[in-house]
């Protein structure tokens, strides 16, 4: 199997609330196919028994699996046993049940977390269990790896079509905007804008603001992710990012920018900068003919303008 066709087929987005899943459903409204969308409330995926009757109702064609316990570098630190066994338990229950029911395609969202904290960059594919992963965030990082192995066994037992992908840092609607629990674009929207709000003339940066990192819209990840699911089918995993990064002060200068801000950044270097540098390599998709499209600023601006439409965050405290 190579080229997909979705047109017709039930296609279950597992992880449909969370900013990446939304944009699946987003996405997959202009592909031709039936969305099926559940709820914790209908099917709880840490549960194996709970995801094996949902899967054997519903019957999907194909699987985007999404759902995931994700967080910044506080929730990763600070909570790791929710991470791992949250989402070994997610995919395990996802991936054997798409297995049992014959799922004709599942692809698997990993995150760029999985490579070495020192890998050569940009980080190739083949850089994966190459070396030590980034302390903070190793226990989100091991069950992602565990669920790319997952799906790599499959195909090798039972001739599954599962795929897997590794999006960058992602930005967009439905980010999370909790000042600790969430990754650097939420946390610096909310803290410039509400420097803005307030008159504020400064703004503080967790870590030196020297890392590098490489910012993907969640609409251009969507994008990705169903091209995937439709041109590609092979054991290895494929990076979905830009190809190009800005370190964390760049970042926040153009949020400022977008946002309206003209005040100055303090750094507290008492906390962790993370990976000094993450930056994908984007052959592999490249040259499978897909290529981002949305710009750092432009695409700030429209998270910026869903942001002041939609989060509470946006609004002035009283």
């Amino acid at each position: 199997m190579t080229a997909y066709d979705l047109r017709g087929k039930r296609v279950w987005v597992a992880g449909h609330r969370g900013m990446v899943g939304a944009a699946l459903v987003r996405r997959l409204a202009r592909s031709g196919c039936e969305i099926l969308a559940a709820g914790r409330d209908q099917v709880d995926l840490v549960r194996q028994d709970a995801v094996e009757r949902w899967m054997a109702r519903e019957r999907p064609h194909a699987v985007l699996l999404a759902a995931a316990r994700v967080g910044g570098i506080v929730a990763n630190d600070t909570r790791p046993a929710e991470f791992i066994y949250d989402n070994l338990m997610i995919e395990a229950n996802v991936v054997h049940a798409a297995w049992q029911t014959g799922v004709e395609k599942l692809l698997f969202l990993g995150s760029t977390c999985i490579y070495p904290r020192l890998a050569a960059q940009p980080l190739a594919e083949d850089a994966l269990l190459t070396g030590p992963l980034e302390p903070t965030n190793e226990w989100y990082a091991v069950a992602k790896i565990a669920g790319i192995k997952l799906c790599q066994a499959y195909r090798r037992q039972h001739g599954a079509h599962f795929i897997s992908a590794m999006p960058t840092n992602l930005y967009g609607p439905h980010d999370n905007y909790d000042l600790l629990h969430s990754h650097v674009v939420g946390a610096l929207m909310v803290k410039i804008h509400r420097a803005k709000l307030a008159g504020a003339q400064s703004v503080e940066i967790w870590g030196t603001g020297t890392p590098r990192r490489e910012f993907l819209h969640v609409d251009d990840c969507a994008d990705a992710c169903v091209f995937l699911l439709e041109n590609y089918d092979d054991a290895g995993i494929v990076n979905i990012g830009v190809g190009d990064d800005v370190t964390i002060t760049e970042f926040a200068e153009t949020l400022a920018r977008v946002i309206g801000w003209t005040g100055r950044f303090d750094y507290d270097r008492s906390r962790p900068d993370g990976t000094p540098r993450k930056l994908v390599d984007t052959a592999r998709i490249n040259a499978l003919g897909w290529r981002a499209r949305v710009g750092l600023e432009d695409g700030l601006r429209s998270a910026y303008a869903w942001f002041l439409a939609n989060a509470p965050e946006a609004r002035a405290p009283a």
